[in-house]
C-alpha cells in the first residue's frame, strides 16, 4: 500500500529536516547577527518574520514538487498571480529594494546603532547618529536632535562614510566641504 510512496515520504522526511534545521538553527544566528549590530527588538522582529516567511514558502513548493501536484492546472493560477504580483511590484519596486537593502545593512558590521555616518550624495551630504533600521527605511539623529529618515536602498547605492573623523553637524552641499587645495609639487629623481 505505501510501498509506491516510500520515495516521496523519505524526500519528505529530508525536506521537513532541513525545514526544521533552518528554522531552529539558522533564524536564531540572525538573532546573534541583530545583538552584535545592537539593533532594536523590533528590526530582530521584523527580520526573523520575513526571514521565516521565505522559509515556509520554499518548504511548501518543494512538498508541492516532491508529492507530484499537477503544475499545469497552477500554472495558470500561478501566471495570473506572477502577473497581478507584477504590477503591483512595478508601482512599488522601490518597497522591495528597501526591504533587499535591509538585510544587506543588517549584515554588514560596519553599520550598526550608534554609528555616526555621513551619507555623500552628488553634491549633496546628510550626516547623524543611526537611530533604527526598519524593513524600509534608517532613522537618523543629527547632532541638532534632528530626526532624518532615510530609504534603506539609498543607503545601500550611495557612498557612506562610518565615523568620520570630523563632524559638520549639519546637512548641506559639499561644495561647503572642501577648502581649496595646495597644489603638491613633486620632487624628482633623475639621475
Amino acid at each position: 500500500m505505501f510501498e509506491g510512496n516510500t520515495l516521496q515520504t523519505t524526500l519528505t522526511v529530508l525536506a521537513l529536516l532541513i525545514y526544521l534545521f533552518l528554522v531552529h538553527k539558522a533564524v536564531p544566528k540572525l538573532g546573534d547577527i541583530m545583538q552584535n549590530s545592537r539593533l532594536k527588538e523590533r528590526s530582530f522582529n521584523q527580520a526573523s518574520f520575513s526571514a521565516l516567511l521565505i522559509i515556509r514558502i520554499f518548504f511548501i513548493a518543494i512538498l508541492l514538487f516532491i508529492w507530484g501536484v499537477d503544475f499545469n492546472s497552477l500554472l495558470i493560477v500561478g501566471s495570473s498571480a506572477i502577473a497581478l504580483l507584477g504590477v503591483a511590484l512595478f508601482a512599488s519596486w522601490s518597497i522591495l529594494s528597501n526591504v533587499t537593502a535591509f538585510f544587506i545593512l543588517l549584515f554588514s558590521k560596519s553599520f550598526r546603532r550608534g554609528n555616526f555616518i555621513r551619507i555623500v550624495n552628488l553634491d549633496n551630504f546628510v550626516e547623524g547618529y543611526i537611530s533604527d533600521i526598519n524593513l524600509i527605511n534608517t532613522t537618523l539623529i543629527t547632532e541638532q536632535r534632528e530626526l532624518l529618515i532615510y530609504p534603506n536602498n539609498l543607503l545601500v547605492t550611495q557612498p557612506i562614510i562610518v565615523n568620520p573623523k570630523s563632524h559638520i553637524m549639519t546637512v548641506g552641499k559639499t561644495t561647503d566641504l572642501f577648502v581649496k587645495a595646495k597644489p603638491i609639487r613633486m620632487k624628482r629623481n633623475i639621475r
